[in-house]
């Protein structure tokens, strides 16, 4: 579907957000990045749905992730369980703070699915050592291309930091969806760079 030019009008309880999908499809060279002080990354192999749900509050509430939280337990289990999905999770002085996602179930592609940190963290080189991790983990597959997308609900250095990484933009998609908050499933109070707008 195309969209004609100006502007759509959304109806109350919706958002829009632009999405920018990015690739690289060569191995990247990857400089050594030191690990940050009281930072670790271990792999979950078969992570409990509740602690899953709240680290990904935890990194994306703010963001309006809202796609996981609308999937049942069987949903979300058929994903996390999968054997060609491999999930990350970053820990500040123990405590779990940052969330990586790699998708293989379509290769020769793999698709980093949740890239994230809490609020704290930004900015202390958690999240480059995270991407190092990342692409280290998805390039052990030798894939044909490693591919994610942000929105324009995502914190505004996060497209510059995917540059940074490597990836090339390719794509653009709209996506409208029903506002989380106005569901409950995502307190009011957060994205307060989005306005909230109610039927």
């Amino acid at each position: 579907m195309t969209l004609a030019d100006g502007y759509t009008e959304l109806a109350p309880g919706k958002i829009a957000s632009v999405v920018t999908y990015l690739e690289m499809r060569g191995h990247p060279n990857l400089a050594r990045v030191e690990v940050p002080p009281g930072i670790s990354v271990r792999r979950v192999a078969t992570p409990d749905l509740g602690w899953y749900r709240d680290l990904y509050r935890a990194v994306g509430e703010e963001w309006l992730w809202f796609s996981r939280l609308r999937m049942s337990d069987e949903e979300l289990a058929a994903i996390l369980h999968d054997p060609n999905m491999e999930l990350y999770a970053l820990a500040s002085h123990g405590q779990d703070k940052g969330l990586l996602e790699l998708d293989c179930r379509h290769k020769p592609d793999i698709e980093i699915a949740s890239f994230g940190l809490t609020a704290d963290l930004v900015g202390q080189g958690a999240g480059r050592y995270l991407m190092a991790r990342a692409l280290e983990a998805a390039w052990i597959h030798s894939p044909q291309r490693v591919w994610l997308h942000t929105c324009t609900l995502d914190s505004a250095p996060a497209l510059s930091f995917y540059f940074k990484a490597g990836f090339v933009a390719y794509k653009r998609a709209i996506e409208v969806s029903d506002d989380p908050r106005l569901l409950g499933e995502i307190p009011k109070s957060a994205a307060k760079h989005v306005p909230l707008i109610g039927p």
